[in-house]
């Protein structure tokens, strides 16, 4: 990408999110004039629009935002679709639609791994990046979903670098490039609300498969094995269980838990120890799993000492089962990130495992993906752990219909092993977990929904926990 390609040209960025503000004053650099086009109204982005004019761009806000749009190049944000009729009637009249990790993938001139999934593509992302960072030569870059936009920093990168990227089905709708390595963690149900059904879903994530040179995948999810039959690239499977010869094609290899170590094998072949499972710093079995699609990812460019060494030190991505503190004998997590009923079943599953004499007091609910919540009900009522559940947000209403139809519903509640309150308010939510718990107990945000109901993402919902939480 020559600055020259630039000059002259007109750029639109559309919404003003965290991959388009780098991109101001990238074009701008460049030559070109760029417009920005926020659906919020000026008043309501505080400080961004006067940061956005001070670059020279011309910000358009409010509901025509995308009115008399014309640009010669226009950046959509990965949450709006890119098949509405503004960018349609833009793209037959002669513009380019494309998006920051589109121009990313179309000119970075270094290697780039990817990973995408339903649940845990950013720890396993971060992982990732960190094998990716042991060789001497080169630099390991980490961007992309996970938060960090990586095409204003292409100009710096050579062939020697390396770049973990997180990707989104949102971003995957339109993306078609190579990568070194492509990973999707599992497939569950998700995003159902943007996507038109589960099948587009699914498509959307399979394209990241379609240039890869290595394919890694989870033997033990329905979807990801029905992709590993159609890859045509070779093709590393991941599991909690020991793989068999069977599940591979030749040329295909494994990894996998036995005897409570990581082991990898090629078909045919006899495993060899990766690392012991108490390596591993962060809880749960589904923290194995990321480290294992990671390291089968990274293929050779970290070697067992280095893995283990990060293992033991990485202590997890924020807002992860992240620990907030101790108060009163009451441990509090913040679990923002986990927006899907898996991941909530996860982050219960590794609480328990590490620490079963506590019990739990769960936070769920948040902004309505359209998703089914009888998973998250029997992630709740089968675990005797899980003493009380605070529902809040817009779907606090769909996850009790939830419980109320499990069959186990009636039982725990009568018989006071668990407590369900409503709480609309986000903090009175935070202060009704606190005064449900005793000494020894856990609360742990784990929404099982997206944040969008109330909050600009997943992060601003964590750190506003975080701060509620420190203020007991």
């Amino acid at each position: 990408m020559k600055n020259s390609e630039w000059n002259g040209k007109t750029v639109a960025l559309i919404g003003a999110g965290v991959s388009n503000m780098p991109l101001i004053a990238f074009f701008a650099e460049r030559g070109a004039a760029v417009a920005v086009r926020e659906r919020k109204d000026r008043g309501k982005m505080g400080e961004k629009a006067e940061m956005i004019e001070r670059f020279g761009a011309r910000l358009i806000t409010g509901e025509g935002y995308l009115s008399d749009l014309r640009e010669d190049v226009i950046v959509r944000s990965p949450g709006i679709r890119p098949d509405i009729p503004e960018f349609a009637a833009a793209v037959a009249a002669g513009s380019v639609l494309t998006s920051e990790m589109e121009l990313f993938l179309s000119h970075a001139p270094c290697r780039v791994y990817a990973v995408t999934g339903s649940d845990g593509k950013s720890t396993t992302t971060t992982i990732l990046s960190k094998l990716l960072a042991v060789p001497a030569t080169g630099r390991a870059y980490l961007g992309g979903n996970i938060g960090r936009p990586l095409c204003h920093l292409y100009p710096e990168m050579t062939a020697d670098d390396r770049a973990a990227v997180e990707l989104s089905s949102f971003q995957l709708m339109t993306i078609d490039s190579p990568f070194e390595a492509a990973v999707v963690t599992n497939v569950t149900p998700n995003h159902l609300n943007w996507h038109v059904d589960m099948d587009e879903y699914i498509a959307a994530k399979e394209r990241i498969l379609r240039r890869a040179k290595r394919a890694v995948l989870n033997a033990k999810n329905d979807v990801t094995r029905g992709m590993g039959e159609r890859c045509s690239c070779p093709v590393t499977w991941f599991s909690r269980d020991p793989i068999e010869d069977g599940v591979m094609r030749d040329g295909d290899d494994a990894i996998y838990i036995d005897g409570g170590r990581i082991v990898r094998r090629a078909k045919g072949g006899r495993p060899s120890v990766v690392m012991d499972l108490s390596d591993i710093l962060l809880p749960g079995l589904h923290n194995a799993e990321n480290y294992m699609a990671a390291i089968a990812a990274a293929g050779g460019c970290a070697d067992a000492d280095s893995i283990r060494r990060i293992a033991r030190e990485f202590p997890g991505v924020e807002h992860r089962l992240e620990f907030v503190r101790e108060k009163d004998g009451v441990r509090y997590y913040n679990g923002s990130i986990d927006s899907s009923p898996t991941r909530t079943d996860a982050a219960l599953s590794a609480l328990i495992s590490t620490a079963p004499e506590r019990r739990i007091v769960l936070i769920a609910g948040g902004y309505d993906k359209n998703i089914p919540f009888s998973p998250l009900a029997g992630s709740i009522l089968s675990r005797g752990e899980v003493k009380a559940v605070v529902l809040t947000g817009a779907t606090a209403e769909k996850i009790l219909d939830a419980l109320r139809a499990h069959p186990l519903f009636s039982e725990r509640t009568e018989s006071g092993s668990l407590t369900v309150l409503r709480e609309p308010d986000f903090d009175e939510a935070v202060r009704a977990a606190r005064d449900a718990a005793s000494p020894g107990d856990t609360v742990i945000l784990s929404p099982a929904c997206a944040s969008f109901d109330r909050f600009e993402n997943f992060e601003e919902r964590g750190r506003r926990f975080k701060e509620t939480v420190r203020g007991f």
